[in-house]
């Protein structure tokens, strides 16, 4: 009787086959979960480094000025943001052949960058500046 009771202690103790392979899914699923949620981290974080250049910080730095020269200028952004090159075309804005409005129409383009697929980005703008119209018969 003896041999009875203390096989049935070792047996309790021990684990069996189901709760094993419960354990095990239990720790595929929680490891598959966190490997999930790290690689969409990561994917994140690699397109939240790539650099995005658009013309409204040149169009902001324009705007700050009283006087527009009609022309066309071109550039790069240096250091700042290498690879990257801007136009900036600015013409008068006319109603009519004859009259000035005050109105400057300036276009920007922005390109470059590396890859596969370079950006290119376009904006225009409408600005007033009455400094800079050239009045007939005054």
């Amino acid at each position: 009787m003896r041999l009875f009771e203390q096989s049935a202690t070792i047996r309790s103790r021990a684990f069996t086959l189901l709760e094993v392979a419960v354990a095990s899914a239990v720790l595929a699923v929680a490891l598959f979960a966190i490997l999930t949620l790290c690689s969409t981290n990561m994917r994140t974080a690699r397109s939240l480094g790539r650099v995005h250049v658009d013309a409204s910080s040149l169009a902001a730095q324009l705007s700050l000025t009283n006087r527009l020269e009609i022309g066309e200028t071109s550039d790069s952004f240096g250091d700042q943001y290498p690879g990257y090159s801007w136009n900036r075309r600015i013409t008068e804005y006319k109603v009519n052949d004859s009259e000035s409005t005050g109105l400057f129409l300036v276009e920007f383009e922005v390109s470059g960058g590396g890859g596969p697929r370079p950006d290119h980005a376009r904006m225009q703008i409408l600005l007033y500046r009455p400094d800079s119209v050239r009045r007939s018969g005054r």
